[in-house]
Protein backbone atom coordinates (compact mmCIF):
# COMPACT_ATOMS: atom_id res chain seq x y z
CA UNK A 1 0.00 0.00 0.00
CA UNK A 2 2.89 2.37 0.78
CA UNK A 3 4.31 1.80 -2.71
CA UNK A 4 1.04 3.07 -4.14
CA UNK A 5 0.37 5.98 -1.81
CA UNK A 6 3.88 7.44 -1.49
CA UNK A 7 4.32 8.30 -5.20
CA UNK A 8 0.79 9.68 -5.21
CA UNK A 9 1.47 11.84 -2.16
CA UNK A 10 4.76 12.98 -3.66
CA UNK A 11 2.98 14.04 -6.87
CA UNK A 12 0.21 15.84 -4.99
CA UNK A 13 2.77 17.66 -2.82
CA UNK A 14 4.43 19.03 -5.96
CA UNK A 15 1.18 20.50 -7.30
CA UNK A 16 1.60 23.88 -5.54
CA UNK A 17 5.08 24.18 -7.05
CA UNK A 18 3.73 23.23 -10.46
CA UNK A 19 0.96 25.82 -10.17
CA UNK A 20 3.55 28.47 -9.29
CA UNK A 21 5.69 27.57 -12.31
CA UNK A 22 2.63 27.52 -14.56
CA UNK A 23 1.49 30.95 -13.35
CA UNK A 24 5.01 32.24 -13.89
CA UNK A 25 5.04 31.13 -17.51
CA UNK A 26 1.58 32.60 -17.99
CA UNK A 27 2.72 35.90 -16.44
CA UNK A 28 -0.01 35.48 -13.85
CA UNK A 29 1.86 36.37 -10.65
CA UNK A 30 0.01 39.63 -9.95
CA UNK A 31 1.45 43.13 -10.27
CA UNK A 32 4.08 42.32 -7.62
CA UNK A 33 5.41 38.85 -8.50
CA UNK A 34 8.16 38.78 -5.86
CA UNK A 35 5.69 39.52 -3.07
CA UNK A 36 3.27 36.96 -4.51
CA UNK A 37 5.93 34.21 -4.66
CA UNK A 38 7.14 35.07 -1.17
CA UNK A 39 3.67 34.77 0.34
CA UNK A 40 2.75 31.73 -1.73
CA UNK A 41 5.81 29.71 -0.74
CA UNK A 42 5.53 30.86 2.87
CA UNK A 43 1.89 29.75 3.03
CA UNK A 44 2.74 26.31 1.65
CA UNK A 45 5.60 25.94 4.10
CA UNK A 46 3.12 26.39 6.93
CA UNK A 47 0.57 24.12 5.29
CA UNK A 48 3.11 21.31 5.16
CA UNK A 49 4.36 21.95 8.68
CA UNK A 50 0.82 21.63 9.99
CA UNK A 51 0.07 18.60 7.84
CA UNK A 52 3.23 16.96 9.17
CA UNK A 53 2.18 17.73 12.73
CA UNK A 54 -1.25 16.21 12.09
CA UNK A 55 0.22 12.76 11.46
CA UNK A 56 0.62 11.78 15.13
CA UNK A 57 -2.89 12.90 16.15
CA UNK A 58 -4.33 11.04 13.15
CA UNK A 59 -2.44 7.91 14.13
CA UNK A 60 -3.54 8.23 17.75
CA UNK A 61 -7.18 8.87 16.89
CA UNK A 62 -7.54 6.17 14.26
CA UNK A 63 -4.97 3.62 15.39
CA UNK A 64 -3.68 3.47 11.80
CA UNK A 65 0.12 3.28 11.77
CA UNK A 66 0.26 3.86 8.01
CA UNK A 67 0.03 7.62 8.55
CA UNK A 68 3.52 7.67 10.09
CA UNK A 69 4.98 6.35 6.83
CA UNK A 70 4.28 9.70 5.18
CA UNK A 71 5.54 12.01 7.93
CA UNK A 72 9.14 12.22 6.71
CA UNK A 73 8.10 13.04 3.14
CA UNK A 74 5.69 15.73 4.30
CA UNK A 75 8.34 17.24 6.55
CA UNK A 76 10.81 17.35 3.67
CA UNK A 77 8.24 19.10 1.51
CA UNK A 78 7.85 21.69 4.27
CA UNK A 79 11.62 22.22 4.01
CA UNK A 80 11.41 22.35 0.21
CA UNK A 81 8.84 25.16 0.25
CA UNK A 82 10.77 26.91 3.04
CA UNK A 83 13.84 26.86 0.79
CA UNK A 84 11.83 28.38 -2.05
CA UNK A 85 10.51 31.00 0.37
CA UNK A 86 14.01 31.89 1.58
CA UNK A 87 15.54 31.88 -1.90
CA UNK A 88 12.81 34.23 -3.14
CA UNK A 89 13.83 36.69 -0.44
CA UNK A 90 17.58 36.07 -0.82
CA UNK A 91 17.79 36.11 -4.64
CA UNK A 92 14.78 37.96 -6.06
CA UNK A 93 14.16 40.46 -3.28
CA UNK A 94 17.65 41.22 -1.95
CA UNK A 95 19.78 40.24 -4.97
CA UNK A 96 22.40 38.45 -2.82
CA UNK A 97 22.99 41.62 -0.78
CA UNK A 98 24.38 40.02 2.40
CA UNK A 99 24.73 43.31 4.24
CA UNK A 100 21.07 44.21 3.64
CA UNK A 101 19.99 40.72 4.69
CA UNK A 102 21.98 40.88 7.92
CA UNK A 103 20.50 44.31 8.67
CA UNK A 104 17.00 42.91 8.05
CA UNK A 105 17.64 39.96 10.36
CA UNK A 106 18.85 42.30 13.12
CA UNK A 107 16.36 45.15 12.68
CA UNK A 108 13.12 43.43 11.63
CA UNK A 109 11.67 41.00 14.21
CA UNK A 110 9.50 39.16 11.68
CA UNK A 111 12.57 38.40 9.56
CA UNK A 112 14.55 37.45 12.68
CA UNK A 113 12.04 34.77 13.72
CA UNK A 114 11.48 33.65 10.12
CA UNK A 115 15.20 33.22 9.49
CA UNK A 116 15.58 31.39 12.81
CA UNK A 117 12.79 29.00 11.86
CA UNK A 118 14.46 28.30 8.51
CA UNK A 119 17.87 27.65 10.11
CA UNK A 120 16.28 25.25 12.62
CA UNK A 121 14.63 23.35 9.76
CA UNK A 122 17.99 22.53 8.18
CA UNK A 123 19.18 19.95 10.77
CA UNK A 124 15.74 18.31 10.67
CA UNK A 125 15.98 17.90 6.91
CA UNK A 126 19.60 16.69 7.04
CA UNK A 127 18.78 14.04 9.67
CA UNK A 128 15.67 12.71 7.91
CA UNK A 129 17.46 9.80 6.24
CA UNK A 130 17.13 6.26 7.63
CA UNK A 131 20.87 6.17 8.23
CA UNK A 132 20.79 9.33 10.35
CA UNK A 133 17.72 8.13 12.26
CA UNK A 134 19.58 4.92 13.12
CA UNK A 135 22.78 6.77 14.01
CA UNK A 136 21.13 9.32 16.30
CA UNK A 137 18.85 6.84 18.06
CA UNK A 138 16.74 8.46 20.79
CA UNK A 139 18.46 11.79 20.14
CA UNK A 140 16.72 11.89 16.76
CA UNK A 141 13.32 12.26 18.43
CA UNK A 142 14.64 14.99 20.73
CA UNK A 143 16.08 16.88 17.77
CA UNK A 144 12.91 16.62 15.72
CA UNK A 145 10.83 18.10 18.53
CA UNK A 146 12.23 21.36 17.19
CA UNK A 147 9.33 21.26 14.72
CA UNK A 148 7.13 22.66 17.49
CA UNK A 149 9.47 25.64 17.92
CA UNK A 150 9.83 26.04 14.16
CA UNK A 151 6.08 26.11 13.57
CA UNK A 152 5.58 28.63 16.39
CA UNK A 153 8.27 30.89 14.93
CA UNK A 154 6.87 30.52 11.41
CA UNK A 155 3.40 31.56 12.56
CA UNK A 156 4.87 34.54 14.46
CA UNK A 157 6.83 35.45 11.33
CA UNK A 158 3.60 35.52 9.33
CA UNK A 159 1.59 37.31 12.01
CA UNK A 160 4.17 40.07 12.40
CA UNK A 161 4.57 40.38 8.64
CA UNK A 162 0.95 41.13 7.77
CA UNK A 163 -0.32 44.58 8.62
CA UNK A 164 -4.06 44.39 8.03
CA UNK A 165 -5.66 41.02 7.42
CA UNK A 166 -4.41 38.57 10.07
CA UNK A 167 -7.05 35.93 9.28
CA UNK A 168 -4.71 33.35 7.79
CA UNK A 169 -1.90 33.48 10.40
CA UNK A 170 -4.47 33.35 13.20
CA UNK A 171 -6.11 30.38 11.49
CA UNK A 172 -2.70 28.68 11.32
CA UNK A 173 -2.21 29.42 15.03
CA UNK A 174 -5.60 27.93 15.95
CA UNK A 175 -4.95 24.76 13.92
CA UNK A 176 -1.52 24.44 15.53
CA UNK A 177 -3.08 24.82 18.98
CA UNK A 178 -5.60 22.07 18.24
CA UNK A 179 -2.88 19.74 16.98
CA UNK A 180 -0.82 20.36 20.11
CA UNK A 181 -3.84 19.83 22.34
CA UNK A 182 -4.51 16.47 20.71
CA UNK A 183 -1.05 15.37 21.84
CA UNK A 184 -1.92 15.80 25.51
CA UNK A 185 -2.54 12.67 27.65
CA UNK A 186 -6.29 13.29 27.94
CA UNK A 187 -6.58 13.01 24.16
CA UNK A 188 -6.44 9.22 24.63
CA UNK A 189 -10.01 9.45 25.88
CA UNK A 190 -10.93 11.17 22.63
CA UNK A 191 -9.42 8.23 20.77
CA UNK A 192 -11.51 5.73 22.78
CA UNK A 193 -14.66 7.76 22.10
CA UNK A 194 -13.81 8.10 18.41
CA UNK A 195 -13.21 4.38 17.98
CA UNK A 196 -16.34 3.43 19.92
CA UNK A 197 -18.40 5.72 17.70
CA UNK A 198 -17.16 4.31 14.38
CA UNK A 199 -17.23 0.66 15.41
CA UNK A 200 -20.58 -1.13 15.01
CA UNK A 201 -22.30 -2.22 18.18
CA UNK A 202 -22.01 -5.91 19.05
CA UNK A 203 -25.56 -6.02 20.41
Amino acid sequence: MQKLYKPLLFSVSLIPFGVLIYNGFRDNLTANPIEYITHYTGDWTLYFLLITLSITPLRNLTGKLIFTCFRRMLGLFAFFYACLHFLTYFVLDQYFDFNAIIEDIIDRPYITVGFTAFVLLIPLAVTSTKKMISRLGSNWQRLHKLIYVITTLAILHYLWLVKADTTLPITFALIFSVLMTLRLPWAKNVKKFFISEIQPSSH
